[in-house]
């Protein structure tokens, strides 16, 4: 007899069809069968050691969120309810260019530095892997949630060139081409960018073009954080385009968002953009979470001539009275690259966390407030708090535009990605509300996307692109990856003053058929484990 039997579920079966209603039949962790109204029609309903009655419910496949930053969270915190609770039952981690794998012991603690404001220092964390199929073995020793990586290509080039603003040799390239492939080979689905973060940044298109290459022959996509959400947005999503046509490589456009005042009501020029590129026959897709604010560190608004030579090199300049007037310079009157090439404006920065808990008394205030209530000038603040907490803290930037948010969620090719930032304070509530944020607010209370649609969007598109091949729909011979949830009540429950409360309305998530989530509650399964490209090209 199978395993379980979900009764009287109104089935969203993630391809944007209909719903309909029906008992649905797991076992061994994929769905047998699926007897669709089999009480209406008086069929024989099928039979299971367990029925879970869903009147009332939704059943859809699990949530794919295309862009987190759960690389250390994972290993970390085994209950990961900040994603679990929200329906997710994968992850897309390697974001923006930096993360741990591949690295030789010199980049692993630069690149641990590096970006502490976004994972945490890593001292409760063994790294006991230095390659991708290393990282990747510890996460299949079980986790919360499944998992694929992306190489990040910032973390591929400190390791082969190291954190200098220059180019790469012929050698030096080879050797990025080599450790992408590796990486791929091991099984990343595909490598990100962070073009404003360093040392990703100081590539040049003809270098990320041939990395591209890499992953276009070994059936992966590529990821950019990209270089401008502000004064260049537009350039920057054209370059974007131009290089991975030339590369023959898919691309998916990270949080893509148009940002900062010069691109208020924008995101059609965006649209048009990607519409015709497709029409042309590029193979693009997108992810965007539904919030306005933004969320990074505080050191990535810094130029990036300040930030060449790794982190060790920023607090030397921040320590030296010229070097740091000469970075508020760029910063506040310019518009340097690490701010989207936008002057500062201080009081859409808002500071999230601190990696020093007696720098508290700073979370929850704009940059400008703190200052203000120090007597200071912002970047005198800015500049302390840098220097005091080497560089950790994290911040939101409340710079988006909601009639963005919109428009760009309404497309085709868009699939959710929480950029969920899981450390500080006070982190942006996206990382603990993205998905039931989509189908509470945006579907049942605006009415912005259809349910069926909505579904689609979090599932099948996002399944696509990863190219698996028995996930992201509610099939027969499909993995159990599955979400209940109730459309009247579902709901984030984070919030930018509660960013840590979990969403209502979702009391059932199962992993590979099993319950991660049950009556509301973590479980203390942890069926995930990493998703992995094939030598063929598509996951598994």
């Amino acid at each position: 007899m199978e395993e379980l039997v979900i009764r009287d579920a109104d089935v969203v079966d993630g391809s944007g069809a209909d719903s309909y209603r029906a008992d649905v039949v797991v076992d061994g962790g994929r769905i047998v069968s699926i007897v669709k109204e089999a009480a209406a029609a008086g069929c024989q309903r099928p039979k299971a050691r367990r029925e879970l009655d869903a009147e009332g419910l939704v059943l859809s496949p699990g949530f794919i969120d295309m862009h987190a930053h759960s690389d250390l969270a994972l290993l970390r915190d085994p209950d990961h309810s900040a994603k679990a609770a929200q329906g997710v039952t994968l992850e897309v981690i390697g974001q923006d260019g930096l993360s741990y794998a591949p690295v030789d012991d010199r980049t692993l603690g630069e690149v641990r530095r590096a970006i502490a404001g976004w994972n945490g220092s890593g001292d409760d964390i063994d790294f006991d892997w230095r390659s991708v199929g290393e990282y990747l073995d510890r996460l299949d020793e079980g986790i919360a949630v499944n998992a694929a990586y992306l190489i990040p290509q910032g973390t591929v080039r400190a390791l082969a060139v190291g954190w200098d603003d220059r180019e790469a040799t012929g050698s030096e390239l080879e050797h990025m081409r080599r450790l992408v492939a590796e990486g791929l080979e091991q099984g990343a689905v595909g490598m990100s960018s962070g073009l404003t973060y360093t040392p990703g940044m100081y590539a040049k298109d003809a270098e990320l073009t041939e990395l591209c290459r890499v992953v276009a022959s070994y059936g992966g996509y590529y990821c950019p954080h990209h270089r401008s959400y502000g004064a260049g947005a537009l350039k920057a999503y054209e370059e974007m385009v131009e290089l991975t046509r030339e590369a023959g490589c898919p691309l998916h456009l990270a949080h893509a968002t148009m940002n900062f005042g010069v691109n208020k009501g924008k995101a059609p020029e965006l649209l048009t953009l990607l519409d015709e590129a497709l029409a042309g026959g590029a193979d693009i897709t997108l992810d965007t979470y539904p919030y306005t604010p933004g969320c990074t560190t505080l050191v990535a608004l810094l130029p990036s001539w300040a930030s060449e030579g790794g982190p060790e090199q920023i607090m030397k300049r921040l320590a030296d009275d010229g070097t740091a007037e000469r970075i508020r310079h760029h910063m506040e009157e310019l518009g340097s690259d690490g701010s989207h090439g936008v002057p500062m404006e201080w009081e859409t920065i808002e500071i999230s966390g601190t990696g020093d808990p007696a720098l508290a008394e700073y979370v929850g205030r704009t940059v400008l407030e703190s200052a203000r209530l120090r007597g200071e000038s912002p970047w005198t603040t800015v500049r302390h708090l840098l220097l005091a907490d080497r560089l950790a803290p994290t911040i939101l930037q409340h710079v988006g535009h909601e009639e963005n948010v919109r428009a760009i969620m309404r497309h085709r090719v868009h699939t959710g990605g929480s950029d969920g930032i899981l450390q500080g304070a006070k982190p942006h509530p996206r990382a603990y509300g993205t998905f039931p944020h989509y189908l509470g607010h945006y579907v049942r209370e605006l009415g912005v996307l259809p349910l069926e649609e909505c579904v689609a969007h979090l599932t099948s598109r996002p399944a696509a692109r990863l190219r698996l091949a028995d996930r992201g729909l509610v099939r027969e011979g499909y993995r159990a990856d599955l979400v209940l949830f109730d459309p009247a009540t579902v709901a984030a429950g984070s919030t930018f003053a509660e960013p840590r409360v979990l969403p209502t309305g979702i009391p059932y998530v199962l992993v590979d058929g099993r319950f991660v989530m049950e009556d509301g509650r973590r479980t203390d399964v942890l069926a995930g484990r990493s998703v992995r490209r094939s030598p063929y090209g598509a996951a598994r």
